[in-house]
């Protein structure tokens, strides 16, 4: 069964264009879809089976690739990091087959769409199975090729090449780096199979690199480049992770993302929301062991992530296109991933990725609902009292908008775990890990901390400013929409509820395998933590400790000596003294624990407030499109309104110089140079000389003659000559 967990997508890819041609389209999107729901639901039992189950295991179907000592074999690696993301991709990607079903049917060409998102659901399952580097760079490379088809579907719209053919170039800056990195590993460890380089990291096994006269322990090891040492583990983990900026959107490598939104919106739902730009994330946390012993590349995977958090957040605020403000919302959140993976909490940021597929699907979903029925206006500015025209429409996206913005109750637990929606629950356990990573001495903890804050609260008054232009207020859409809605099809509203359920419920039910007191369990290794290995609590605070701290009763049940001894280091370390100020329990318990400052557990959710009530107290009040804080004509609002300037940046400083050099090379280079000298001058060259000597046939008899006596004059000369000298 497991291989057809993958294969299937693939098969459906494959026979969408012919049963289309034979059968009709209607055909090859049952299909594909009825192949989707099938892989789906055997994701779900191998989910059960796997991460809930304990049964880890990999299946090896074939040696892949042999050359010397390099092998690469084709497996499909079951654990509980590649179950999530298995039901992750499946589930979602069956939904947005559902869901395209009724979006694409005005469209046209729906075999070929269809096609492409199999494709790329098969490539995003082979990435997430792989046990090795090089597998994973296939399905990495896959899923960039099926962005490419689906970003640039509509091939005859110029906007839409120039979106795809930006968002290959910009991952292949990224790729060339993961490449490197895949390099670097294979060099330094002499294999690329992930469970024989994450051992020997682990166990700080010695190697050799290639062609090295000496090794060492590989924690330790230095390799020279040029005339410079470099710390061996730091290379790899940096190298990795520009792959990993480059598919996830992260800041500097982040301007493919809103140009993407060129595609259709199932493409943005599937790719750009819940699959492919989460897996520089998945990357991360599976090459965990790396990042634990490569505190500077971990450092730079939290600067980064806190950056690109707050970068994305503050772009969203001006931004007019629906589809553009859920684009960069999606950035921002990526940078929450990515600022939890670099702390050490890689079980938080796993479980923000999972809760994230649900609301951010959710919200992407309903935006291409509104866009059909509005008939294709994408700018909410032209919107507005749509919840009249869509009221269902409009309460799931308000599910989605109070699931990313984080509304629940601080302090209070439901079965064990905190009470609010999948956003509230997972954002605010990186955000808790953030500040006590900070408090542990972790680089950038605080500063992702605070960064993260700023963005709840950014987050909140986007998101609202979403809902309150496009869905209340008097209606702005010309008279012909108001009058006559366009119909959206039950197949694009049914996918949404399971969503929005995911959205509503998802944090609360999976709380506990993924970073409560049942993650030890569910992870199973698939995640690597030192303070696990070692009892590292006063240097290392992962997302299942701060779990611990904020379930009522765990560190209660430990009676093992050594354990309690470490409990109070750790509670001796990050501030259950009195001196915090801390909140008696994480969760509003009996324990009294005071791990978690009053104000640390308040403030996620004082952020959203403060974003939501600001954005209702401007689009509620009067006109909501009257000027606010930042007005047209001021810097700060052309600062944000750009994008800051990255797009003009990359185009001064890449673009253009790119461009100047091509047309040197081409005018001066090869035409002048290569061309001029090589084949055209040589060809010049002679049909000048012809042209000359053309010249010499006048057609008259005598002039012929007269050559003809000069030619014998001369040959009886040299004749006389020769004779003379022989005498």
């Amino acid at each position: 069964m497991e291989p057809f967990v993958v294969l299937l997508p693939l098969f459906g890819a494959m026979l969408s264009m012919p049963v289309g041609r034979a059968f009709g389209y209607r055909a090859s999107e049952l299909l594909t879809t009825g192949l989707l729901l099938i892989a789906a639901i055997m994701s779900w039992f191998l989910f059960f089976d796997v991460a809930l189950g304990g049964n880890a295991r990999t299946i090896t179907l074939f040696e892949w690739i042999g050359s010397g000592d390099f092998r690469a074999n084709w497996s499909v690696r079951l654990d509980s990091l590649s179950a999530v993301m298995l039901i992750v991709v499946n589930s979602v990607s069956f939904l947005v087959h559902t869901y395209s079903m009724g979006y694409m049917k005005d469209y046209g060409e729906q075999s070929r769409f269809f096609a492409y998102l199999s494709l790329f659901t098969f490539a995003m399952l082979t990435l997430v199975t792989a046990d090795n580097f090089l597998q994973l760079f296939f399905g990495w490379e896959g899923v960039g090729l099926a962005s490419y088809l689906l970003i640039g579907f509509w091939f005859k719209k110029k906007s839409a090449n120039d979106a795809a053919i930006k968002a290959f170039v910009v991952n292949r800056v990224g790729d060339f780096g993961f490449a490197l990195g895949i390099m670097a590993v294979f060099y330094v460890f002499g294999t690329i199979q992930f469970d024989e380089v994450f051992q020997a990291v682990a166990s700080n096994a010695v190697v050799t690199p290639w062609n090295a006269a000496e090794g060492g322990p590989i924690q330790e090891l230095s390799i020279r480049f040029l005339s410079w040492d470099f710390h061996a583990l730091t290379v790899i983990a940096v190298l990795l992770f520009i792959g990993a900026m480059g598919k996830s959107a992260q800041f500097l490598l982040h301007t493919w993302l809103p140009d993407a939104m060129e595609g259709p919106t199932p493409v943005s739902a599937l790719i750009h929301a819940a699959t492919m730009v989460t897996a520089g994330v998945f990357l991360v946390c599976r090459c965990s062991v790396l990042y634990e012993y490569a505190p500077n590349a971990a450092a730079m995977v939290t600067l980064v992530g806190a950056v690109t958090a707050f970068f994305a957040a503050t772009v969203g605020l001006l931004q007019d296109d629906i589809k553009k403000i859920v684009a960069y919302s999606t950035c921002s959140q990526l940078g929450y991933m990515f600022f939890a993976a670099g702390v050490g909490a890689y079980g938080a940021a796993m479980f923000h990725l999972f809760t994230h597929a649900f609301f951010k699907a959710l919200l992407f979903l309903g935006s291409g609902a509104v866009i059909i029925g509005m008939h294709h206006e994408q700018d909410i500015k032209k919107m507005g009292g749509v919840k009249e025209l869509m009221p269902f429409t409009h309460i799931l996206m308000v599910i989605g908008t109070i699931a990313i913005t984080g509304v629940g109750i601080p302090g209070f637990t439901l079965f064990g775990a905190p009470f609010g929606t999948a956003g509230f629950v997972s954002k605010d356990m990186i955000i808790e890990s953030a500040f006590f990573a900070g408090e542990a001495g972790k680089a950038f903890g605080y500063f992702a901390f605070a960064l993260g804050l700023l963005a709840a609260v950014m987050t909140a008054f986007y998101s609202w400013r979403l809902i309150f232009l496009t869905f209340w207020g008097p209606s702005r859409a010309p008279e012909h929409i108001r009058k006559h809605p366009h119909a959206v099809p039950d197949t694009m509203m049914a996918p949404l509820i399971p969503l929005a359920f995911g959205a509503l419920a998802a944090g609360m039910a999976f709380y506990g395998q993924f970073v409560g007191d049942k993650s030890d369990a569910f992870w199973n290794g698939a995640l690597y933590s030192k303070s696990e290995q070692h009892g590292e609590t006063a240097d290392h605070l992962n997302a299942e400790q701060l779990a611990e701290m904020r379930d009522e009763d765990v560190l209660h049940t430990v009676e093992d000596e050594h354990a309690d001894v470490i409990a109070r280091e750790a509670a001796e370390q990050h501030g259950e003294a009195d001196d915090h100020g801390a909140a008696e329990d994480g969760h509003g318990g009996e324990g009294g624990h005071h791990d978690i400052p009053l104000w640390v557990l308040w403030a996620p959710f004082f952020a959203m407030l403060t974003g939501s009530f600001a954005a209702g107290w401007h689009y509620l009040r009067g006109d909501p499109l009257k000027p606010g804080w930042l007005r047209p004509g001021g810097m700060i609002y052309a600062f944000l309104k750009n994008k800051w300037y990255f797009d003009e940046i990359y185009d001064f400083l890449f673009v253009k110089p790119a461009l100047a050099i091509g047309r040197f090379l081409w005018k001066d280079g090869d035409g002048k140079t290569i061309d001029g000298v090589g084949p055209d001058g040589i060809a010049t060259a002679v049909a000048a000389g012809a042209r000359r000597i053309v010249k010499m046939q006048s057609g008259y008899v005598y002039h012929y003659a007269f050559a003809m006596l000069v030619g014998i004059a001369l040959l009886v000369t040299f004749i006389l000559i020769r004779a003379g000298g022989g005498q």
